[in-house]
């Protein structure tokens, strides 16, 4: 068995036209070596598994290719490669420099391919600083490195720096797909394109999950294959997921995020997911930025369809709320509830309501269940109640129609109303007072004109037909209430007025006290037994207080104080009358000398022992 190459190796480039995604830097190169115009010191910088060691050994080659040499001559004498995350001391640069002066055997130059340079300490650099100003002519330098921001100013400013780029998903999935036709297999761009877009911009990245992927699924490769492999969402959770959304479905939308979870994705990587469904539905909206989509042609069919039946103003409130649940995602005591309440908004964008209860008076004028108008009873004219179906309502918009409809078909047979029971409906649906005597009467047949049984009335508190406050409708209904409404005259002769002691007054003032005093009111308790409350003329119940804070906190909760007075007394013409006198508050201790005070009027004996043991207060 021949041993396996990695598809990073073996499809390393080996020209300039090889190269992935950098035609910009290949073409400088290029030029720059026809035109003889080469800097001696180059600095390649940009993220991993973009092509920057590849490039520096095809220029490497390229530059001591004179016409004569074999395809396949390599120069390798020539190409010195020096791994400076293991080589970053003093002694390996002045190593480095000594063979610098020895000229080359065979060919025009000596390269130096540097690796990971930002790994060198501050003394290498500067040991090297000297050499990379004023090389040797027969000698070029190039260093690679991912992070440029830690190399030192004076290195950058010997170097000529060329920036490469990520790789796009479109070229990295155009290069997966040259490498799988050229092994055999059977790839779907949706596939290629999920492993471009895990690779992240990396070709070497997504070459090594090629390789993983077809070791997984053999020489097809499906999306499902790609998706189930890497453990990546797949597109249709999320489509599905918008589904959901746009149909207001907040139950279908929690049980597929729990689907989500119990595969083994956290709620971030879900939420994040969708943000970016989100944003690509809105660049499928305008023909200029539909080439910002990075998916396959099967996929972006999926996504135009979707992006048609949603607008703009929904995708911005919905890109904004995944954005605001990404954010505090990780800060977050409880991440699902985070996430499902971020769902949950998300669903509730642009509901108009027309899912209301359909008990609701706020969805129609006229609610009526299109059943009625085919049962045998409507068509005989001998109901004056109908059965509740919830199953199938039409409203008044639909009602005239309908109930055309029924006439023409229909002869009434007799005008004599039925009796019916109480069991043979389970709600009526009444009609608004609103709508005018004209449209409910060409909506009528004559057999239900006749009908003298009174119509029920909708009432506006009723807890079945409450609507919102905004709503046409509920400020109709109450507009027409308070103009009905009448005002409740109370006959105070009925009211009970029984008599009563001061001594069962103050026994049940007593009671009430220690009932909040039990249940945790103690400033109310403490305020109402300051004083012993007097029965005066005419029911009145007279207390004195010593300032007015205590009268405004009894003033405050007196409601119930009265209504059990009342209850107890059998009176409701009881009430209460507080008074302030400042002088009485001497009867009250409240600071610790006050206290004293009162303690050695009632034993004098107190202070000659404060005196005798010099105590304080």
């Amino acid at each position: 068995m021949e041993p396996f190459v990695v598809s990073a190796r073996k499809y390393r480039p080996q020209t300039f036209k090889d190269v992935v995604g950098q035609q910009a830097i290949t073409n400088t190169l290029l030029n720059a070596i026809e035109n003889n115009h080469l800097a001696q010191a180059l600095l390649f910088c940009g993220p991993r598994g973009v092509g920057k060691t590849t490039c520096a050994r095809i220029l490497a080659k390229k530059i001591n290719e004179d016409g004569s040499q074999h395809s396949d001559e390599d120069y390798a004498f020539n190409i010195f490669e020096l791994d400076a995350a293991s080589n970053n001391s003093v002694d390996d640069i002045r190593s480095l420099t000594d063979q610098v002066r020895i000229p080359p055997q065979v060919g025009k130059y000596k390269v130096y391919i540097i690796d990971e340079v930002h790994m060198l300490s501050q003394s290498a650099f500067n040991a090297f600083l000297k050499t990379l100003e004023e090389p040797p002519k027969h000698a070029i330098f190039i260093l690679a490195t991912t992070e440029k921001h830690k190399i030192i100013p004076t290195i950058l400013s010997r170097c000529q720096i060329f920036d490469f780029k990520r790789i796009t998903v479109k070229d990295a999935a155009t290069y997966l797909k040259y490498i799988a036709e050229n092994q055999g297999i059977e790839a779907e761009d949706d596939a290629l394109h999920i492993i471009a877009q895990k690779a992240d911009g990396a070709m070497r990245d997504a070459l090594s999950i090629f390789d993983r992927v077809v070791s997984f699924a053999g020489k097809k490769l499906t999306r499902k294959a790609v998706t189930e492999n890497l453990n990546v969402l797949d597109y249709d959770t999320y489509f599905a997921a918008t589904d959901l959304i746009l149909a207001h479905n907040i139950p279908g939308l929690l049980v597929l995020f729990n689907e989500t979870l119990a595969k083994g994705f956290d709620g971030h990587h879900f939420i994040t997911g969708l943000a970016s469904h989100f944003r690509d539905l809105m660049v499928c909206q305008h023909a200029s930025t539909i080439e910002l989509l990075e998916v396959g042609d099967d996929a972006k069919k999926l996504y135009l369809e979707q992006s048609k039946v949603t607008s703009a103003s929904f995708l911005m409130k919905a890109i904004d709320i995944a954005n605001d649940c990404d954010i505090k995602y990780k800060s977050s005591k409880n991440q699902r509830l985070l996430v499902e309440l971020s769902l949950m908004k998300l669903s509730s964008i642009d509901y108009d309501g027309e899912k209301k209860n359909p008990n609701s008076v706020g969805n129609a004028d006229y609610i009526i269940p299109a059943s009625f108008f085919k049962s045998e009873n409507f068509k005989k004219g001998t109901v004056n109640t109908f059965k509740a179906n919830p199953d199938a309502l039409v409203t008044t918009n639909e009602l005239p129609k309908i109930v055309d409809e029924k006439i023409d078909a229909t002869t009434p047979t007799s005008n004599t109303p039925k009796e019916t029971t109480a069991t043979d409906h389970t709600e009526t649906y009444i009609p608004q007072e609103n709508l005018t005597k004209q449209k409910v009467e060409e909506a009528t047949p004559d057999s239900l004109k006749d009908q003298k049984k009174p119509v029920e009335k909708l009432s506006i508190n009723s807890p079945k037909n409450r609507v919102s406050g905004l709503s046409l409708s509920s400020l109709r209904l109450k507009k027409e209430h308070q103009l009905n409404k009448k005002e409740t005259v109370i006959d105070e002769s009925k009211l009970p007025r029984s008599p009563f002691s001061e001594e069962d007054m103050q026994k049940h003032w007593a009671d009430f006290v220690h009932k909040i005093d039990i249940d945790g009111r103690k400033i109310l308790a403490s305020n109402l037994n300051s004083d012993t409350p007097k029965l005066r003329d005419n029911f009145t119940i007279w207390i004195e207080l010593p300032n007015g804070t205590m009268k405004k906190e009894i003033e405050r909760e007196q409601f119930d104080l009265m209504e059990y007075l009342r209850l107890k007394l059998n009176n409701h013409f009881v009430k209460l009358q507080i008074t302030v006198n400042e002088t009485t508050s001497t009867k009250f201790a409240f600071t610790p000398e006050e206290k004293y005070e009162k303690l050695r009027a009632k034993n004098p004996a107190i202070d000659l022992l404060r005196r005798e043991f010099d105590l304080d207060l």
